[in-house]
């Protein structure tokens, strides 16, 4: 799905979970060697660490101080913080403080906790606008969704090591309500849709798109797939999600173009070609808009991170 950028596939630890959780423990690393690596890494262009995979990630800080990196921002992580990734989320993490580093990682499918008496909860996670990394600021703000969410992940690390009778109604419950403190604490509404029926009806244009970045793409051809017409698909699109089809597209674009910048060394031509933006210059003033930089000054700040203070 993504040129040029690590896949990783997740082994989970019970199928019918789709989950996988464990505990990372790192050794003590002096500062100057973090940043002489990084330094050395930054020079050469070696960005391995930049994976994704299909399953939803949160990260629980036990000891020390961890920095995570998605496209968006860069989280400087100390004990009893979480950090979250989407689904297919771009991301990569490195400890940058002398010190031993403990952590959780939890890597959860949601979509095989989608059924009839969650459905219309569920839909709020479905990343279609944004990935779920929008969301750290619950985290970040919100102590109580914070210290609560810390307890929940480690049960379920408990509860999976454990492997007590009854361990899965532990673990689903827990997930359930992991989700449900991210659901009520969304202040900034980051998962909600002004219509979320509209936008479950809009589910295959969605697709359509993804699987066609890089192609041309029109309204006539998605709103025929709907059996809607023009009119009707535009305006119950923006109803659905707030924006216009065509700005939806757009927006898809450049997330693909941030990545490929993130994840390869193309040309930035190279980049708005695979993004379907033929017009380098409307590719420009495209990405000028979305991030308030040129996709080259883009590339050199992400892929140069930048130390935590000491």
């Amino acid at each position: 799905m993504y040129s040029g950028m690590r896949h990783e596939q997740v082994v989970y630890q019970n199928p019918f979970l789709a989950m996988r959780i464990w505990q990372i423990d790192c050794k003590d690393t002096t500062p100057e060697a973090v940043q002489l690596q990084v330094e050395q890494d930054w020079r050469q262009k070696q960005y391995a660490e930049w994976h994704y995979h299909e399953e939803v990630e949160f990260l629980l800080i036990l000891k020390g101080e961890l920095t995570a990196f998605c496209t968006e921002e860069r989280l400087v992580l100390r004990k009893g913080d979480i950090c979250l990734f989407g689904s297919s989320e771009p991301h990569r993490t490195m400890q940058t403080k002398e010190g031993n580093l403990s952590y959780l990682v939890f890597q959860i499918d949601l979509r095989k906790y989608w059924d009839q008496s969650t459905l219309n909860s569920m839909r709020h996670f479905s990343e279609v606008l944004r990935p779920l990394s929008a969301l750290n600021y619950i985290y970040r703000e919100c102590r109580e969704a914070r210290t609560r969410s810390a307890a929940l992940i480690r049960d379920i690390f408990k509860e999976m090591n454990g492997g007590h009778l009854g361990y899965e109604l532990a673990v689903s419950s827990r997930i359930k309500d992991l989700l449900l403190l991210l659901l009520r604490h969304d202040e900034r509404m980051q998962l909600n849709y002004s219509d979320n029926q509209l936008a479950h009806r809009l589910q295959p244009a969605i697709d359509y798109v993804e699987e066609r970045l890089g192609t041309k793409l029109s309204v006539v051809e998605v709103s025929s797939l709907l059996n809607m017409s023009y009119t009707h698909f535009i305006k119950t699109f923006k109803k659905a999600f707030g924006m216009s089809f065509m700005d939806f597209v757009s927006y898809k674009r450049i997330r693909k173009a941030e990545q490929q910048l993130l994840t390869s060394d193309v040309s930035i031509a190279e980049v708005a070609e695979a993004a379907g933006v033929s017009n380098l210059g409307h590719f420009y003033d495209l990405f000028q808009r979305y991030n308030d930089c040129s996709p080259k000054q883009f590339r050199d700040r992400h892929k140069a991170p930048a130390l935590s203070p000491q």
